[in-house]
């Protein structure tokens, strides 16, 4: 049952400003916070530089976000700069972090996400975000960008602009683009080398393989392992496969290049129908839909292991395996059975959701740090250029993504050189040669 209740000591704060599973959870969730923040040192630097300066007073600010800790830390920095009303609502439904988003509660920050949501209360809750009227939104996966561009159109018209955070939300906002139909400018926050770098490849990597054995608890290594998709993510699970002992690391690819990087990189790459009938734990991290479908389900081994990393749950398609199964059941949590005809067992994961948020914490903190310093100077980025952006999907800028960087190193204890005057100017001039 979901529980709404007013929180004593948050501002103008009623019982229609949130909802959320058990407010009583909320301390929990502070501590959960309070451990995000001391392994965030970028984004804490910026919410303290930017918390004494308020460059975002006045502005209203939604976001459709995990609601995990680390996103209560980049929301706690934008309230913090000075935003007048933060709404905050979860990009799926089975990721959030119900302790952490009643802590949010009590910090004033209006949440309406809990774990577990049908898909009509998912939508329910992101349009709660868009009756904010909100200045600039911030989404992962196109959600909240798609449904302001059907259903609030006279609102996307007048919006300063809104940030992505991932690749299929990207796609999907490239798309809108493509056809003239993008009403406001919007940061690619995925595409900040600072993000994809090292969130897609080092943080989806880690906890993929955490969300695996939270679910599981099987052994990695001797295992056979088939990796959907060599981009950034998917490079990021072949090698933490291979660094988990993975006796074979298999990719599939359809992008020609990326498979002979595969190749290169030392991994098998072969079709999906021929790595189903060979592999022990396949994880898809494409973007696109039926990438594990029918034809690979028929010839995989009993037993094998079915886990996405791709934001939505269409990537390992369900409308087959449940045609196929003749019976199944939740025998561990995060953990489906499907009994096939012939008794073979497929084991589905996360219900073919993010395995790492749904039956893990998703991304380590310190990786999340780079990407939500992304999301909030993106932010400050729309709001200094309100009104001089095109109405296109837009690379963060490279001065960004290098302060983040060099903050990111200074926090580490790294030092690293810098160009000369000499040096700068001869790489500056055309005439200096052999």
């Amino acid at each position: 049952m979901l529980l709404q209740k007013s929180i004593l000591g948050v501002e103008a704060m009623s019982a229609s400003d949130y909802k959320v599973k058990d407010m009583g959870l909320a301390e929990a969730g502070k501590l959960k916070i309070y451990w995000a923040e001391k392994h965030m040192p970028v984004l804490m630097l910026l919410r303290k530089k930017y918390g004494e300066e308020k460059p975002f007073k006045g502005l209203r600010v939604s976001a459709v976000l995990h609601v995990t800790k680390e996103t209560a830390v980049l929301m706690k920095a934008i309230k913090d700069a000075g935003a007048e009303d933060v709404v905050l609502a979860a990009s799926n439904p089975l990721s959030t972090q119900d302790d952490v988003a009643a802590a949010l509660v009590e910090y004033g920050i209006r949440v309406y996400a809990w774990r577990g949501q049908s898909s009509e209360e998912y939508y329910w809750c992101i349009r709660k975000a868009a009756e904010n009227e909100p200045d600039i939104i911030l989404d992962d996966g196109g959600d909240f960008h798609a449904l302001i561009h059907k259903e609030y159109p006279k609102l996307a018209s007048k919006m300063i602009g809104g940030t992505e955070e991932t690749t299929t939300g990207v796609i999907r906002l490239r798309a809108l683009e493509r056809d003239g139909l993008l009403k406001y400018p919007v940061i690619a926050v995925n595409n900040a080398y600072t993000k994809h770098l090292f969130d897609n490849r080092y943080g989806t990597g880690q906890s993929t393989f955490d969300g695996i054995l939270r679910a599981t608890n099987v052994l990695i290594a001797g295992k056979v392992v088939v990796v959907a998709g060599y981009g950034w993510v998917g490079r990021g699970i072949a090698m933490r496969a291979r660094g988990l002992g993975a006796r074979r690391v298999i990719v599939t690819e359809v992008d020609p290049i990326r498979a002979l990087e595969a190749v290169f990189d030392g991994f098998e790459v072969m079709p999906m129908i021929e790595a189903a009938k060979v592999g022990d734990i396949f994880v898809t991290a494409t973007g696109d839909k039926a990438v594990i479908r029918k034809e690979h389900f028929e010839v995989m081994k009993d037993g094998a292991i079915l886990a996405n990393a791709g934001h939505f749950n269409v990537e390992i398609w369900i409308p087959d395996l449940e045609e196929l199964a003749v019976s199944k059941r939740v025998i561990r949590p995060n953990v489906t059975e499907y009994i096939l005809r012939d008794g073979r067992s497929l084991y589905l994961l996360a219900e073919g959701r993010l395995v790492n948020l749904v039956a893990a914490e998703g991304h380590p903190s310190e990786v999340m740090d780079m990407s939500f310093a992304n999301q909030f100077l993106a932010v400050k980025y729309l709001n200094d250029n309100r009104g001089r952006l095109p109405p296109r999907v837009l690379n963060p800028p490279r001065e960004i993504d290098e302060r983040i960087a060099r903050l990111k190193l200074e926090s580490m204890g790294i030092e690293i050189d810098r160009l000369t005057p000499e040096q700068e100017r001869y790489l500056k001039s055309w005439q200096l040669g052999t």
